[in-house]
């Protein structure tokens, strides 16, 4: 009954997995409420500023405003990646990382110089295997990013921008379109393009000048490209994981299904051999 002992010890162990992944599929399910919530609640305001951005862009202020200048030629540009920091979600790490591999190669190919700057394990330790130049690499944000993060992520780039040391800045992070829908994006935050208006134009009373509202806006908005990025990069990784749970919990099912089936029709096939052995016998007895 070796093979019957060995088909329950492997009954055992599938359950158990079941049981991680049926448990990892629900706590990202939770996850994956309150980080959609975040990308809803963060939508509004992105919307807002691009119209007041849009509503006071005219080409005489974009000449004064370091942030709208737009370079002649892409010599230098940063690309910030955006990755998980854990696995078990798929090929959410993998796309993201070929999206960012492209876009790096189409720039490189346009005779650009890429700086890279990598948010998460997975993306790290990818860029570090091919031995890729990480200028920043952090770690430390997590499931629930903040305007904070994002400000420490962009500010520096900013000022490398306005210093004229980098001409663009690309942000590869996933667009979370929908549970079911979110693909690696890349786009360009920097230098700040003016953004379309939507709906009918409005008017504004000014107080202060549109200089100086445009002063504290521009930076706002740019960090909050990034802030949009990195909630939305984390809620598709909750979606992207919740599916590779979901799939890994059926798949264990199946297997389980079949162990069983397997390991009866063994038991029973042993059953029957036992009993033809003493019918066999008994015969033998009487013969």
């Amino acid at each position: 009954m070796a093979k019957g002992r060995e088909l329950v010890g492997r009954i055992k162990t599938t359950e158990n997995t079941r049981k991680i992944t049926r448990t990892m599929e629900m706590v990202a399910t939770s996850k994956l409420k309150r980080s959609s919530d975040r990308v809803s609640a963060a939508r509004p305001y992105a919307k807002a500023l691009g119209d007041v951005i849009s509503s006071l862009f005219n080409a005489e202020l974009a000449e004064r405003f370091p942030l709208l200048r737009q370079p002649a030629a892409e010599r230098r540009v940063a690309v910030l990646l955006i990755t998980a920091n854990r696995g078990l979600c798929g090929g959410f790490n993998a796309n993201l990382i070929k999206e960012a591999r492209m876009t790096v190669a189409y720039l490189e190919e346009q005779g650009a110089t890429v700086d890279l700057h990598v948010v998460g394990r997975k993306g790290i330790g990818y860029f570090r295997y091919v031995g890729r130049e990480i200028l920043t690499a952090r770690t430390d944000i997590g499931d629930i990013p903040t305007a904070a993060n994002a400000a420490s992520l962009v500010d520096g780039l900013m000022a490398d921008f306005i210093s004229g040391a980098i001409d663009a800045v690309y942000v590869v992070h996933s667009k979370f379109n929908s549970v079911l829908s979110t693909p690696p994006h890349t786009e360009r935050v920097l230098p700040v393009a003016a953004p379309k208006r939507s709906g009918a134009g409005r008017d504004y009373l000014l107080y202060p000048s549109a200089d100086t509202i445009l002063t504290e806006l521009l930076p706002s908005y740019v960090r909050n490209a990034v802030y949009r990025a990195l909630v939305e990069t984390a809620a598709a990784e909750q979606a992207a994981r919740r599916t590779a749970m979901k799939s890994a919990t059926d798949n264990a099912g199946e297997m389980l299904n079949i162990l069983r089936r397997t390991y009866n029709r063994a038991r029973q096939a042993n059953i029957t051999q036992e009993i033809a052995e003493i019918v066999g016998g008994a015969a033998a007895l009487q013969g």
